[in-house]
């Protein structure tokens, strides 16, 4: 009897431990792999939703697959926010090259213009 409770204190003691680890990891988080260009934000996205798939396509999800798409999320989610802010910047430029058409500024269009299907030909290319 003496054993079985030695074994239930151990086993809590063991619980605890990994509640402690696993709150002090959430606390800390995880930084993700970073996308400084948006090329580096297509190729972590693609990756990275590959890897997702692959882990949610089973029937149930144990936890270390949970945990596993819990560090994934945040290079997607860095993915994500570089290609937010490329596609901000993109649609800003189209609009300058937009209003150069409205005012026949054909220099403007053309040099805008390189810098948008620069970009555009970089999220689809031909």
């Amino acid at each position: 009897m003496k054993t079985l409770s030695h074994l239930f204190v151990a086993a809590l003691l063991l619980l605890i431990m990994a509640s402690l680890a696993m709150a002090s990891e959430r606390a800390d988080h995880f930084e993700g792999k970073p996308a400084d260009t948006l090329e580096e934000a297509l190729a972590n996205f693609s990756t990275y939703n590959a890897r997702l798939a692959e882990i949610i396509a089973g029937d149930q999800l144990d936890t270390l697959a949970v945990f596993e798409v819990h560090q994934l999320t945040y290079t997607l989610e860095n993915a994500l926010e570089k290609i937010r802010e490329e596609l901000a910047e993109l649609a800003e430029v189209l609009e300058e090259v937009h209003v150069a058409s409205e005012h026949n500024d054909g220099e403007t269009v053309q040099a805008r213009g390189r810098v948008y299907l620069k970009t555009a030909r970089t999220l689809l290319p031909e």
